[in-house]
């Protein structure tokens, strides 16, 4: 039964990821368009996981608090690991006195 959800979600993400090939056969050119699409995938990666990171902690003092630590950390050139390490500290840290 799952099999046929399954095949559909395979069939639509197929299509929607030929599908700018088969309809944009040139190099698109135009400056503002090329400016434009190379930051769709920054804008759905922060569209997918800015709601996650507040309800990651099963509240949102605690995750505004780890989400406080990560930009801090990485606005220091932090490493992606210690950034991580730290977010998920705090927020367990906060978790636990709140």
């Amino acid at each position: 039964m799952y099999f046929k959800y399954v095949a559909v979600m395979a069939i639509v993400t197929y299509l929607l990821r030929a599908l700018p090939f088969v309809l944009v056969k040139k190099k698109i050119t135009n400056i503002y368009i090329r400016s434009f699409l190379e930051y769709i995938p920054y804008g759905v990666l922060a569209a997918m996981t800015f709601p996650a990171v507040f309800t990651s902690a099963g509240a949102w003092i605690p995750s505004l608090g780890g989400m406080t630590v990560a930009l801090i950390l990485a606005y220091r050139r932090k490493g992606l690991l210690t950034v991580a390490i730290g977010a998920v500290a705090a927020a367990a840290i906060l978790t636990i006195v709140i």
